[in-house]
């Protein structure tokens, strides 16, 4: 088995990736793209509806034109008692209709037409030597019809006429129609489309810009939701403070009783662990004093290696109780040095007969691990007495920052460990050295609280000949 450094967390692991996926997976673009499309939607039917509106306005108002025109004629038709047609002396008032191919014509006929065929008894000058065709319907005295018809130059006319028999006709029915192109009325329809494919656009614009701020607005308080939350997982804070929207208060709350539950469930089982091993401690004491001074027998050997190995089993299911407790929480921070100090103090005290050099090289200032301190100086405590029970004449420690790693090194001049023991020694109840103390649970110990936090243990060589124990922790921003 190789031991090797900790890996990065994978961000969103099992979730999908790529670029499509990454888009998607934003809100804000999600709500942005949604209210862009609609806007979209929107905008395209009212500019649809509004320009058929105006269409449908204009040729009302073109064809309106045209009745009033057609009524104007009729009453300026006059048939004598010969039964010739002619206009009245007022004529006709728009001038256009003696200006020729204007896009204005009138024109007369009788029914049915004895001048011969197509040829009607009046028609305006501007049809010039033209004829409107008109189609052959019949007509009820006095009701309208429009139609659709071909210009004297082939352009398409709209036309409204009427029948009517004269009182003075004596029984003659006449058939009257007016016509004109509607070009210029199309012409006005396309530059109210072209100003209001502008005016629609520049609206957009304006809407797009408002969806936009509405968004930034609306979501800021995610963003600061975020910013705490990130606050929690640095260790800059321990619970998600301040007041939120109501819609994601509950959400808040909730969260910081879970942070709030999951810290009571830990110092619970610590209690519980403690409380184990003082009542175990007192019985194993006296049943280890007890073979001592039974004198050498066989009976007290035995007792003084079960007692032994009664401490072990107790030291071992101590730490596997204290390590379920373990589960790395969000907002804990733990400054390296202070606990560096307080445990080479002690490790001075612990060793004194042995007159060690234990030392540690300038620690950055503001070094920290991310999780609780008494889990940082139960791993390093190890460490620490372990280097202290091997080494020669010398200690040091060493602390930096990787990246988002903290690396706490612990070096001795010891007799090292072999390669090929490295990874055996951190297996547990493991100890090469069956003369020193220790149940051999101590970097078995370290290893398991280092992987629970997302670390590991490295063993290597050290600069002086031991062993370098290099301590792999997640650090705190």
């Amino acid at each position: 088995m190789t031991v090797s450094p900790v890996a990065a967390p994978v961000r969103g692991a099992g979730a999908p990736s790529g670029p499509a996926w990454r888009w998607l997976g934003s809100l804000r673009l999600r709500l942005l793209a949604a209210t862009l499309a609609s806007l979209l939607l929107a905008l395209a039917a009212a500019h649809g509806w509004l320009a058929a509106q105006f269409r449908e306005h204009v040729l009302a108002q073109f064809d309106l034109g045209l009745v009033q025109q057609l009524d104007q004629l009729t009453a300026r038709l006059v048939v004598d008692a010969a039964g010739r047609p002619e206009i009245g002396p007022r004529g006709m008032s728009d001038p256009r209709w003696e200006q020729v191919y204007s896009g204005l014509y009138w024109q007369v006929e009788r029914l049915p037409a004895p001048a011969g065929p197509g040829l009607p008894a009046l028609r305006s000058r501007s049809l010039w030597d033209a004829v409107l065709r008109l189609p052959d319907d019949a007509l009820a005295d006095g009701a309208l019809h429009r139609h659709t018809l071909a210009g004297p130059r082939g352009e398409a006319l709209r036309a409204v006429e009427r029948s009517l028999q004269p009182s003075e006709a004596a029984g003659a029915r006449w058939r009257l129609v007016v016509a004109g192109d509607p070009r210029d009325a199309a012409a006005a329809v396309a530059r109210f489309g072209s100003v209001l494919t502008a005016s629609l656009s520049g609206l957009g614009l304006l809407l797009a810009l408002a969806a936009g701020a509405q968004l930034v607005v609306g979501l800021a308080p995610l963003g600061a939701l975020q910013r705490g939350l990130q606050q929690v997982r640095e260790g800059r804070a321990r619970r998600l403070a301040g007041r939120h929207p109501s819609e994601l208060q509950p959400l808040v709350d909730a969260f910081n009783a879970v942070l709030a539950r999951q810290e009571e469930g830990v110092a619970q089982a610590r209690a519980e662990a403690g409380n184990l091993a003082h009542a175990l401690k007192t019985p194993l004491a006296i049943l280890r004093e007890a073979a001592r001074q039974a004198g050498p027998s066989e009976f007290s050997a035995l007792v003084a290696e079960q007692v032994q190995a009664a401490e072990r089993q107790v030291q071992w299911q101590l730490a596997r109780a204290r390590l379920a407790a373990v589960q790395p929480r969000p907002g804990q921070r733990a400054p390296v040095a202070p606990v560096v100090e307080r445990l080479l103090r002690a490790m001075n005290r612990l060793h004194a007969a042995r007159h060690l050099d234990l030392g540690a090289q300038a620690l950055p200032p503001g070094l920290a691990f991310a999780g609780d301190a008494q889990d940082l100086e139960e791993m390093l405590g190890n460490l620490l007495d372990n280097a202290c029970r091997h080494a020669r004449s010398a200690v040091e420690v060493q602390a930096s920052r990787e990246g988002g790693q903290l690396v706490i090194s612990v070096d001795d001049d010891g007799p090292g460990i072999p390669e090929a023991q490295r990874a055996r020694v951190l297996q547990r109840g493991v100890r090469l050295d069956e003369r020193g103390g220790g149940s051999g649970l101590g970097l078995a110990i370290v290893v398991d609280l280092a992987r629970r936090h997302g670390g590991d243990l490295v063993l290597a060589r050290a600069d002086a000949g031991g062993l370098r124990a290099r301590l792999l922790l997640p650090a705190a921003g």
